[in-house]
C-alpha cells in the first residue's frame, strides 16, 4: 500500500484524518517524538525510516491563537519557514511527487474589503498581530509553486478558515478562539464565576469543523488538479461573531449566558477575513453549533 506521511498527525486535524479510517493509503501519523521538522537531518532520518514514501500531508507548524502570535513573533516566522522548507526540500530530495500543506484565512491582506480568493493572497500585509505566522505560511505557498515550477512537483496547498475540534490545543494562552473559549467557559462553571471574553465580541469567524476539513483533505489530495491556485476548503456558512460563538459554548457547557463578560479592554484582533467558498465538492457540512457541542463533550470527556 502507498505510504503517505502526516506531519503534526498527533493534532487536531491528524486525529480527525486517522478518525475518517480511509483505506486508501497507508497513513503514518509523525509527531515531534519523532523528531524535530526544524532541523533538516532530524526530517531526513523519519524519510529515511519509512521509505518509497508516495505523499506528504504537511500540518505541522508553530500554530496558536491572538495573544502566542503577538508574544512570540519571532518564533512563530522563524519555526515555521524551518518546518516548511525542511519538509519540502526533503521530500523533493526523497522524490516524493505529492504534497499537500495547511495554510490559514490569517494570511491574507487585513482591512481587504473584498470576499478573499486564492488571488488576493499577497495583495498587501496581513493583520499586524500575526504577522510572523502569516509570512511563513505565505513564503509556503510560493515555495510549493516553485517545486511545481522547478521540478514538475504536485506540491500545492489548501486554505482551512478557523478549524475545531475534538483533540484541539485548549491551552488558555496558546490556543485558537473555540478551544480557548471552551476551556475558559469550563473553568467560569467550574469555579461559578464569570465568563470572560477577550475584546467586545464583534469580530466575525468562518468555523470548520475538523473531521469535516480532514474528509476534503483526503479528497483535495486524491483529486484536485488546479494545483496553481491553493484550494480554498470553506464551509459554506455564514460568519458568526464572537459574541455568537461565546453563546453557543456557554449553552453546550449549560452556562447561564448572562454571565458572559466581554473584556474591551483587550485586543479584538482582525474584525473579519470572509473567504469565499469552494464548491465543487457534493459535501454536507456540519453546522457550527453542532460542532460546537461534539467539541464541548469531548473536552469535558477528556480534561
Amino acid at each position: 500500500m502507498l505510504k503517505v506521511l502526516i506531519t503534526g498527525g498527533t493534532g487536531l486535524v491528524g486525529k480527525a484524518i486517522e478518525s475518517i479510517n480511509d483505506n486508501s493509503y497507508e497513513y503514518i501519523y509523525l509527531s515531534s517524538k519523532d523528531g524535530d521538522l526544524r532541523n533538516i537531518e532530524d526530517v531526513r532520518a523519519i524519510f529515511r525510516k519509512y521509505e518509497s514514501i508516495y505523499g506528504v500531508i504537511h500540518l505541522a507548524a508553530n500554530v496558536g491563537g491572538l495573544f502566542k502570535n503577538m508574544k512570540f513573533p519571532v518564533e512563530m516566522i522563524n519555526d515555521n519557514l524551518l518546518i516548511n522548507t525542511n519538509v519540502l526540500q526533503v521530500s523533493h530530495e526523497f522524490n516524493v511527487e505529492n504534497v499537500i500543506c495547511a495554510l490559514s484565512t490569517c494570511i491574507f491582506p487585513d482591512n481587504y474589503e473584498n470576499i478573499l480568493t486564492f488571488d488576493d493572497l499577497h495583495k498587501g500585509p496581513p493583520h499586524s498581530s500575526n504577522e510572523g505566522y502569516a509570512y511563513a505560511k505565505r513564503i509556503l505557498e510560493v515555495q510549493c509553486r516553485a517545486y511545481q515550477n522547478e521540478y514538475n512537483r504536485r506540491y500545492f496547498c489548501f486554505i482551512p478558515t478557523n478549524i475545531y475540534g475534538p483533540n484541539d490545543n485548549f491551552n488558555l494562552e496558546n490556543s485558537h478562539v473555540i478551544p480557548g473559549l471552551i476551556h475558559k467557559c469550563y473553568l467560569a462553571k467550574k469555579n461559578n464565576t464569570n465568563f470572560i471574553v477577550a475584546g467586545d465580541g464583534s469580530p466575525l469567524r468562518q468555523f470548520i469543523f475538523s473531521h469535516d476539513l480532514a474528509k476534503l483533505i483526503i479528497w483535495a489530495f486524491k483529486n484536485y488538479s488546479d494545483i496553481k491556485k491553493s484550494l480554498m476548503m470553506i464551509p459554506p456558512h455564514n460568519e458568526y461573531s464572537i459574541k455568537d460563538v461565546s453563546i453557543m459554548i456557554a449553552n453546550a457547557m449549560k452556562f447561564p449566558i448572562e454571565k458572559i463578560i466581554f473584556d474591551t479592554s483587550l485586543s479584538n484582533g482582525q474584525y473579519k477575513k470572509t473567504a469565499e467558498v469552494y464548491k465543487n465538492t457534493d459535501f454536507n457540512f456540519t453546522e457550527l453549533n453542532e460542532g460546537i457541542i461534539k467539541t464541548v463533550e469531548w473536552f469535558c470527556e477528556h480534561y
